[in-house]
């Protein structure tokens, strides 16, 4: 067996960028990130023009035997091509060039390995990793396999296969097994959210544009993020308490990317499942980056393919980079459709927080509460969720609140701690009577 068809683990690469002009372009910055989040170390990087894609070797043999030439003199490891591969392809591409060659698929498939750190993560990318192998064997077993006559060759040949495929499918029926628990215990996580009426904020968005940095912000948290592709790859869920609204989960999901299979797509479903249950979507934007809307455009594609029917809340972040000012842009009275921010700088983080809390709650009014003192119970909730304004006692005892929230959160607090809402609102009750439907009813 040749010796480039085992896995060395060479860093020493040459990147392949093809534009071609019946498939979607593709950044080449963006594919140099990616490589260098893996790793790499970049020889060249060579551009390739093509009309239509070469069947036999995707760029064309010249343009293969030129790669071949300058992998030989730079002593390259690797090859890696900004498009999917077909089997054949890859194949017939390490023949002529003699060295490992690595699709787009497989590049980030070796990235999602190197940042998995949960349980669930680890599961997912070795399923993704099993499936793309998959329709792979042929290329570990080529030289049995390519064996047409040979009399005790082509029989094990065609055995080593059959047991390799079988022995993946069972791997691949023992993963699907353990991500399908891990599932039911994140739905189960759900349900006893939703019972207890804590509603879930999910963070989405092009990888990159500053998710994880905007989540340790508002979480108080301390997620791994940096300046890189992918550098979050597990979801991350954490409980806290948002002024106006109480008890809220915000989840951090892994970025997405142009051109992202659907394999790897239907490998991460169960992590992005978070994404799908969300109340609220925050779609976080790098307002900085040149190629800003095909970017929304490569997340809006995914959410749609995953079945994420969920409203949306633009987050235009690093616009201490991009020049914009800090300011939340409204589709309607009270319905925020985008924020300008700055996680780094936190420019209208406070504008965000509004806007979240217009989007779960509503719109946000003042009232003015009387609380008799055996209602205790109700002015503590009110300071949990910082709404208090001010507060004052009449002569009779009573306490005085002047409140800033959402209606429909005023109104299941009160109804929660069966209070009568005329006495606790006077006037301002009418706003939450249900005027009553007349029938005629008829012979």
């Amino acid at each position: 067996m040749d010796d480039f068809n085992k896995q060395h683990g060479g860093e020493r690469v040459i990147l392949v960028s093809v534009a071609v002009q019946m498939l979607e372009d593709l950044d080449a910055e963006e594919f140099n990130l990616l490589a260098q989040s893996a790793g790499a170390v970049i020889l060249e990087h060579l551009h390739v023009q093509r009309i239509k894609p070469d069947a036999k070797l995707f760029i064309g043999s010249g343009k293969a035997e030129e790669i071949a030439t300058l992998a030989e003199e730079l002593e390259a490891d690797l090859v890696i091509l900004d498009h999917a591969l077909t089997p054949a392809q890859a194949r017939n591409l390490e023949n002529i060039i003699h060295c490992r060659v690595v699709d787009r698929t497989e590049l980030i498939l070796d990235i999602f390995a190197q940042r998995a750190r949960t349980y669930e993560g680890k599961l997912q990318v070795e399923l993704a990793q099993l499936q793309h192998m998959s329709s792979r064997l042929i290329r570990s077993h080529g030289t049995l396999d390519s064996q047409k006559g040979g009399i005790g060759l082509r029989g094990p040949g065609e055995t080593m296969l059959e047991t390799d495929r079988r022995l993946l499918r069972i791997r691949m029926g023992q993963l699907k097994a353990k991500i399908e628990k891990v599932r039911q215990t994140r739905m189960q996580g759900r349900v006893a959210r939703q019972k207890a009426a804590v509603p879930t904020v999910s963070l989405v968005g092009y990888t990159n544009a500053g998710k994880s940095t905007l989540f340790n912000i508002l979480a108080n948290s301390n997620v791994y993020a940096a300046n890189q592709l992918f550098a979050t790859l597990d979801p991350t869920l954490r409980r806290l308490n948002w002024d106006g609204i109480g008890n809220l989960v915000l989840a951090d999901t892994v970025g997405f990317v142009r051109n992202l299979s659907h394999s790897l797509v239907e490998s991460f479903k169960a992590t992005l499942e978070e994404t799908v249950e969300a109340n609220l979507l925050l779609h976080v934007i790098d307002s900085s980056s040149p190629d800003m809307l095909e970017q929304i455009e490569a997340v809006e594609k995914v959410l749609t393919e995953i079945g994420a029917d969920v409203p949306i809340l633009r987050v235009y972040n690093k616009i201490d980079s991009s020049g914009e000012q800090a300011k939340i842009i409204y589709k309607a009275q009270h319905q925020p459709d985008r924020v300008y921010v700055s996680a780094h700088t936190q420019q209208g983080l406070d504008l965000l927080r509004q806007a979240v809390h217009e989007c779960l709650m509503g719109n946000i009014q003042s009232f003015e509460v009387c609380l008799k003192p055996a209602y205790g119970k109700l002015r503590n909730q009110f300071y949990e969720l910082n709404v208090i304004q001010s507060e004052n006692y009449d002569d009779q005892g009573n306490l005085h609140l002047h409140v800033i929230m959402a209606p429909s959160k005023l109104e299941q607090l009160i109804k929660q701690a069966h209070l009568p809402i005329e006495e606790l609102l006077g006037e301002r009750a009418s706003l939450f009577q249900k005027t009553l439907e007349e029938f005629e009813i008829k012979d």
